[in-house]
């Protein structure tokens, strides 16, 4: 199964706190941090709540 590349694009300053916490359990916290996951469901539904702020990219 393939990877997918998760690259945080934007700031989370003036985002929901909700948010925030969406993109730490990604492992993100910073614009240009770059993660590798899994894909599955529960990844898939964090990636959508905060699709705004990173890009995704399949390996």
């Amino acid at each position: 199964m393939a990877k997918l590349q998760v690259t945080q694009i934007r700031s989370a300053i003036g985002r929901s706190s909700r948010q925030k916490a969406t993109l730490v359990a990604l492992g993100l916290g910073r614009i240009g941090k770059q993660v590798e996951v899994e894909p599955s469901a529960s990844i898939e539904g964090m990636i959508n709540k905060v699709a705004h702020l990173v890009t995704v990219k399949e390996l």
